[in-house]
């Protein structure tokens, strides 16, 4: 709307009426500062509000949601402004979508990753040593806090002691900066994979549903990283062998 014509609108009646807010109420309602408000529209975040004056605008109900989702973009997501004003001009429904998206799936990752176990109690059940469990906590590969170890630590922590049970320990020469390798090679692998899901599921299915999709595809996604990596190390071994002559 232009600003002739929202000015046109407005004569006659207060703007108030038909659900307009003023900056100071909009910043009350959406939980940012007016410095942040007046910083969005200047970047071009939020489109041109009803002004009644020079020196008077008015803010439709739409726009709270908006400012919300931007600074939820902006602090939750680390996205600079830039991309942020990408993302709603292309499609801000989506985005709104994407964010439901992720916040379902990362509130049931939580809840199975909300039970702890002691350190204690690992080194009992599993047989590795402190020192261990230590080295990989400084590499990042076990994130503990001070109620102990998450589900998904204690999980690398079983896969390590098998390791070590079948001979992959320090004497031969396997160490902790062994998980390295792994944790980065995956690295790229999850970071596409995420885009991959968050853009064929956001919008699509019901943020339940999609959870449902990614909950049912976990053991045979598991399944297919293992069987591919079995196959993609024979093939190096024998390509190793080959050129050896």
């Amino acid at each position: 709307m232009s600003a002739e014509r929202a000015s046109g609108s407005a004569e006659g009646s207060d703007p108030s009426e038909n659900g307009l807010l003023r900056m100071r109420e909009l910043a009350e309602a959406s939980g940012v500062s007016a410095g942040t408000i007046k910083h969005y529209l200047r970047e071009g975040l939020l489109p041109e509000p009803v002004r009644t004056s020079r020196n008077m605008a008015y803010y439709g109900p739409e726009f709270v949601e908006r400012i919300r989702l931007i600074k939820q973009l902006q602090e939750e997501r680390f996205m600079p402004l830039k991309l942020i004003k990408g993302v709603l001009e292309e499609d801000p429904e989506r985005a709104k979508a994407l964010v439901e998206l992720e916040d379902r799936i990362l509130d049931r990752a939580l809840g199975e990753n909300r039970e702890r176990l002691s350190a204690a109690e690992v080194r009992r059940r599993y047989e590795v040593p402190q020192e261990l469990l230590d080295r990989l906590g400084e590499l990042e590969i076990l994130t503990p806090n001070s109620r102990g170890y998450g589900h998904f630590d204690v999980e690398i922590v079983a896969a390590i002691s098998h390791f070590r049970a079948g001979g992959y320990d320090e004497r031969i020469g396997f160490t902790a900066y062994d998980t390295v390798r792994y944790r980065d090679a995956l690295q790229a692998l999850v970071e596409d994979e995420v885009g991959v899901l968050l853009e064929r599921l956001a919008g699509e299915v019901e943020p339940d549903r999609a959870v449902e999709l990614l909950e049912a595809g976990a053991e045979p996604h598991r399944d297919l990283i293992a069987a591919l990596h079995s196959k993609l190390l024979l093939a190096e071994l024998r390509r190793q062998r080959a050129a050896r002559g």
